[in-house]
């Protein structure tokens, strides 16, 4: 399974204070550095004021990109093609695209058209057994299941999802690994988000059969060290 140590940023700052041994404090290009010599395969970079419909710091992410020294997935719900080329012509390794991408008709296969498939991820927010994708700070409910939503990634080409429980993203308690599972039952790569507080959830991700798992808070806070969670995941 991979770990996707997270850099989130507002305004230009880190969004969540790290704090612990080998976290550096300085700014997000100095974090995204910071964890990948302690090893990490991938950084996941998320602009918070982007994903909120906000301008958001696209130097930021092109230096991110560029200067990490590992592949970057960039987050944050993006749908625009404009923004996503700019991403992907930057060097992202991935680009997740907000569900809204999928809800649009024709809007997700016009995508991978033009970017390919291995490049992109689709998010798999939930909230309540629906999907909700998360815009301008909060998650709007759709008439939408995960399954229905997996099978149109699925019959568009896409073959990786981060899915997210958002009740519990940023609670520390957990992943739904019971909806992950489900959603990588139908033969899709699944990255588990939301929730990670411990190293025992990364274990049960891992035993889980999960793609890979992002991890942001608890490593700000922290709960465990980079190294830690790695070898959780080996």
């Amino acid at each position: 399974m991979e770990l996707y140590p997270a850099v989130d940023v507002r305004g230009g700052r880190l969004a969540r204070a790290p704090q612990g041994a080998g976290a550096d404090p300085r700014g997000p290009l100095a974090l995204a550095r910071d964890f990948a010599t302690h090893g990490a395969r991938w950084i996941h970079f998320v602009d918070l004021d982007r994903a909120a419909g906000r301008p958001g710091d696209p130097e930021l992410l092109r230096r991110i990109i560029g200067e990490a020294g590992v592949p970057v997935q960039v987050g944050g719900g993006l749908a625009e093609g404009p923004a996503v080329t700019e991403a992907l012509a930057w060097g992202a390794a991935r680009v997740v695209l907000g569900a809204r991408a999928a809800v649009e008709p024709g809007g997700l296969e016009a995508i991978v058209i033009r970017h390919g498939a291995g490049r992109l991820a689709l998010a798999l927010d939930v909230h309540e057994g629906r999907v909700a994708p998360r815009a301008g700070g909060s998650a709007l409910l759709l008439d939408l299941t995960p399954r229905a939503l997996a099978e149109r990634a699925i019959a568009a080409g896409v073959r990786v999802m981060v899915y997210t429980d958002v009740a519990r993203d940023g609670t520390l308690t957990g992943p739904d690994l019971a909806g992950a599972r489900a959603i990588a039952a139908l033969g899709l790569e699944v990255i588990a988000s939301g929730g990670v507080g411990t190293l025992d959830h990364l274990r049960a991700a891992r035993d889980a059969g999960l793609a890979g798992a992002i991890v942001g808070r608890a490593l700000a806070l922290g709960r465990f060290t980079l190294a830690e969670a790695l070898a959780c995941v080996a």
